[in-house]
């Protein structure tokens, strides 16, 4: 039985309301193309496309952007060789490219969420699914331990420490990918008691400085920084596994990104 690029995302939204002002579209193909292969990925970068159609893919399923923001405009790229030469990648090969963005993270919980405690190993200490983050409580430990615990899980080079790296740790708040604002993690400091807060990333002038000013008033807590990518590529890995079993019949891949930062 053949299953078409309409059919998967049909399956996707499925769980959530839909959403009518969403990012979550098709940025190539058509609803009525027969699937041959599933690829997902956390951005549908020009080599992301090469291997899934190396893979024999022809439905790429990304979490962010494909064109370099948020809206996937591309008015003002018309006249870019990147773009151009990425486009035309695209047709060439004949993939479709499904954006899978606000949908996702409307899941209860959040898939992009349950794919990074997943790949932490922290299911069972989950205390708490908010809309916007999770709160964990976890065996005493350090942050310098839990950073050191956190890269060797996601495999990841690198992470950002603001506070005391020796400060013991117990509770602990995850905002996946933008979410480490401080109008985001610090009501979640003080409401749910945390020592930790663990994002993806946020404007550095905001909850870094709540933890500094904390620490100077002897208020011990610490916030760590994955990377927006680091703290979302699981959940891509993630929803893999979940449409391997939606669709068994047709061979699903998830393409893994390397760290799109080198520290020099």
């Amino acid at each position: 039985m053949s299953v078409t690029v309409g059919q998967v995302i049909q399956r996707l939204v499925e769980p959530c309301e839909r959403l009518d002002d969403s990012v979550d579209r098709l940025i190539a193909g058509t609803p009525e193309t027969r699937v041959t292969g599933i690829a997902t990925v956390f951005s549908a970068t020009h080599e992301a496309v090469e291997r899934a159609a190396a893979l024999g893919a022809n439905l790429l399923i990304t979490h962010e952007g494909t064109f370099y923001n948020h809206q996937e405009r591309t008015d003002w790229l018309q006249d870019s060789p990147v773009y151009q030469n990425k486009r035309r990648l695209i047709e060439e090969s004949g993939m479709a490219i499904y954006r899978f963005h606000d949908h996702w993270h409307r899941y209860r919980p959040d898939g992009i969420m349950a794919g990074l405690l997943q790949a932490l190993d922290w299911e069972p200490f989950v205390e708490e699914h908010l809309p916007a983050a999770s709160v964990v409580s976890l065996p005493v430990r350090t942050v310098r331990e839990i950073a050191g615990y956190v890269k060797e899980k996601l495999g990841i080079p690198h992470v950002r420490v603001a506070g005391d790296p020796s400060l013991p740790c117990s509770r602990v708040g995850l905002l996946v990918g933008y979410r480490g604002s401080g109008a985001n993690a610090i009501p979640l400091f003080e409401q749910k008691r945390l020592d930790l807060v663990i994002a993806g990333e946020g404007p550095e002038w905001e909850t870094p400085e709540y933890v500094r000013d904390a620490a100077s008033q002897g208020s011990g807590k610490a916030v760590l920084l994955l990377g927006h990518e680091a703290s979302e590529e699981p959940g891509m890995r993630y929803l893999a596994e979940r449409l391997k079993e939606a669709f068994p019949e047709v061979p699903v891949h998830f393409i893994a990104s390397k760290p799109v930062f080198t520290i020099v």
